[in-house]
């Protein structure tokens, strides 16, 4: 069989393989032993059909919020499958929590995009967020009497994202906190995040953080990013970032001018997907003020709804999905889905291309390594606000949770048993 090198990062060789039985071309990524780190397959069907498998098993998986998902996806992503390095998609994180929307949700469409493309961001999305918009809304429709909130299986998945977090911090924390300075930016992130909790309290925290990252490291000769291809051009982001302002103003505009039909139930949801900082939570009260004062959906409604969306995966944002049903059924779960996280993807899609540049120059390489000491103190933060004071309440939910880290860290057994384990763990510790 024959071998052709390409040289990768410096640090690996990318190697075409052709196999004399097969007229099927592979990709191998090795290391400077020849030790192969990743197979990329050839077909660009096979990254797609990868790609929603891999989100799709995170959509029905990832539960216990943003935090938790973004702890699912490091294990699944970036220590399993090696689709990003750690700095990556430390760099990726921070851009998203700068960007309004669920950051989440951003993250996932930004690794689908670097994976294969425009599609393969859609792909994981979809893959990501249809199991939660179904779940939810089946939830919505068939369960809305019952007290899901309060069933042991929903506390035990609540211990889950406690221990998938910590996975998080335990893997960036090595990589993105190794000296004093920067597990000092972490810590003092923790602790304002902690005492400073307010929908814009998280963005100033990053942008302090970046700006005592350029004091210190602007001129620290700091490893060269990886090389990221995006295979977005710079005028096709234009055009997304155009497009996601201008939704923003017209869309008032024609409401105004009368315009009925799907366009105001579009606006409501789009202008809240658009103007959210702080995670998926603050959300709710923005979609409250749309839906409920307008006689769409009554409050008993809209809080069983949301009571709902506290025991599914997925990401917070899908609860439009249960509020379009209640509106228009399946129309109206359709136009509020999309109208919700259409800013998001326009955002990231958009911004992607020129990200890729700036995180290169020594100056945004500095407030970088600030700022991803400052999303390790944020995840530490909400370690333990809201994942452990709501999930760790006896000395049964802490010997859960160090079972499910353990399983985690050192026997390396995949989320989903992870996930079942504390279902069934939770649902035990209601019973004694």
């Amino acid at each position: 069989m024959a071998l052709i090198n390409f040289s990768y990062n410096n640090r690996c060789n990318y190697r075409k393989r052709y196999s004399p039985r097969r007229s099927v071309k592979e990709y191998l990524i090795v290391d400077s032993n020849g030790t192969a780190i990743e197979h990329v397959p050839k077909s660009k069907l096979k990254v797609l059909l990868e790609v929603l498998f891999v989100s799709t098993k995170l959509g029905f998986t990832s539960f216990g919020g943003p935090i938790a998902h973004l702890g699912y996806f490091h294990h699944e992503y970036i220590r399993r499958r090696k689709w990003m390095d750690e700095r990556s998609y430390a760099d990726l994180v921070a851009l998203c929590q700068f960007l309004p929307g669920p950051a989440s949700s951003q993250v996932g469409i930004g690794i689908g995009v670097i994976r294969g493309g425009l599609l393969g961001g859609l792909i994981a999305w979809l893959g990501f967020t249809l199991p939660s918009v179904i779940a939810l809304v089946l939830f919505a429709f068939l369960l809305q009497g019952f007290d899901i909130g309060s069933a042991g299986w929903i506390h035990g998945l609540k211990i889950v994202a406690v221990a998938i977090v910590a996975q998080a911090i335990v893997g960036m924390g090595q990589k993105l906190t190794p000296d004093r300075n920067r597990a000092t930016i972490a810590i003092i992130a923790t602790s304002a995040t902690l005492l400073w909790q307010t929908a814009v309290s998280q963005v100033l925290i990053i942008v302090l953080a970046g700006i005592v990252g350029v004091i210190l490291y602007r001129k620290t000769a700091i490893p060269a990013a990886p090389n990221l291809s995006i295979p977005i051009s710079r005028s096709f982001a234009i055009i997304c970032l155009s497009l996601f302002f201008g939704l923003l103003i017209v869309l008032p505009l024609l409401r105004q001018f009368g315009v009925s039909g799907w366009l105001p139930l579009f606006d409501s949801f789009y202008r809240a997907g658009s103007l959210v900082f702080g995670g998926g939570h603050v959300v709710l009260p923005l979609l409250e003020r749309e839906v409920v004062p307008t006689g769409w959906i009554s409050k008993a409604d809209f809080l069983a709804g949301y009571g709902a969306a506290q025991a599914v995966p997925g990401p917070l944002f899908t609860f439009a999905g249960y509020l379009g049903a209640m509106i228009n059924g399946v129309k109206g779960t359709l136009v509020a889905t999309t109208a919700i996280f259409l800013p998001a993807f326009l955002l990231i899609v958009g911004s992607l291309p020129f990200w890729n540049s700036l995180r290169k120059s020594p100056k945004v390489q500095g407030a970088l390594v600030g700022i991803n000491a400052a999303v390790v103190g944020i995840l530490l933060a909400a370690l333990y606000n809201p994942l452990w004071i709501t999930a760790i309440l006896a000395p049964a939910d802490f010997a859960l949770a160090s079972i499910l880290f353990l399983m985690l860290i050192f026997w390396k057994l995949p989320p989903w048993v992870v996930v079942i384990t504390g279902a069934v763990g939770g649902t035990l510790i209601g019973l004694i």
